[in-house]
């Protein structure tokens, strides 16, 4: 695995040398990119739960300095209303509304004024952890794909019924994750919503594997996140961030029923000419923790080394 990874990282460094990112970006020009991260945590921060979603803040001050230098940084609505510029342009979201995100994150984006879309599931505001941070399987402290894929398709990603059944189905165990790592505080959301350029979208209310719902279940879903976001906040986009990434045409016509305007997935790639065919399959580029520099730069250029 390490001799992979520095191979990974050689032919990485090697392409930056190149000049491939530039003529990308020159190709690209005008073409919008949405990214999708989720957390932000404290540089001393002791790693936890699904390492992926935990992006340290010194990596994330770099990645927006590099994307600052390169691309145009707009809002999600002047993406979806079909931006274009001289330069490609990126959008920041970050899923899932974790303290460190709101707090961290957001911090250092009013610091560079630069904009960018929370998507929040209420029921986990307040110190609430996810399913997939709290738990570890035996020998190991990350999650294996395995008790992932069960708990998506098993357990339609239900945050109440996977920790109820993983203990004994999977042996799992059940841990606490640090505060950084738990959903935010609401008066911290509220804090966060006050910065200039940031918005807030729906992630859902409780987070489940959308596609797996009832059709009543399916609409409390999306229309209770909304509601109460509306309730609450002026700075509201009627978007929808699927949990998981994962959605289906029944999915994507419940949303537009719900009031939705727009539905984003977690991977994909760019909106050519700053549009999509389909608005409620809107592509974002995931960013993981373990994202290189040389990676990042090229992943945001249009390149991926695999």
């Amino acid at each position: 695995m390490d001799i992979r990874r520095h191979l990974k990282s050689t032919i990485e460094l090697g392409a930056v040398w190149s000049g491939v990112p530039s003529a990308m970006r020159w190709q690209r020009r005008g073409d919008v990119l949405i990214l999708a991260f989720h957390n932000i945590v404290p540089d001393d921060a002791q790693q936890t739960g699904d390492r992926s979603l935990h992006l340290p803040r010194r990596r994330f001050v770099a990645q927006l300095d590099a994307l600052a230098r390169t691309h145009d940084i707009i809002p999600l609505a002047a993406a979806l209303a079909g931006h274009t510029g001289r330069r490609p342009a990126a959008v920041v979201t970050f899923d899932d509304a974790y303290e460190g995100a709101v707090t961290v994150g957001v911090a250092e984006l009013e610091h560079r004024g630069l904009p960018a879309t929370i998507f929040v599931a209420p029921s986990f505001l307040n110190g609430h952890d996810f399913w997939w941070d709290a738990l570890t399987e035996p020998g190991t402290s990350a999650l294996s794909p395995a008790l992932r894929a069960w708990g998506l398709d098993e357990c339609s990603g239900r945050d109440a019924e996977i920790r109820a059944r993983a203990p004994s189905e999977h042996h799992a165990h059940i841990t606490r994750a640090p505060s950084h790592a738990r959903g935010a505080h609401e008066y911290d959301l509220v804090a966060a919503a006050a910065g200039r350029g940031i918005t807030l979208g729906s992630h859902s209310w409780n987070h489940p594997n959308l596609t797996r719902l009832d059709d009543d279940a399916l609409a409390t879903e999306l229309t209770l996140p909304l509601e109460w976001l509306r309730e609450r906040f002026t700075n509201v986009v009627p978007v929808i961030s699927y949990p998981y990434g994962l959605s289906s045409p029944r999915v994507e016509s419940a949303a537009r029923i719900a009031g939705y305007t727009a539905g984003l997935r977690i991977d994909g790639g760019w909106l050519t000419g700053g549009k999509s065919s389909n608005p409620f399959a809107i592509p974002r580029l995931d960013v993981p923790s373990g994202l290189s520099a040389a990676g990042f730069e090229l992943r945001v250029a249009g390149v991926r080394v695999r």
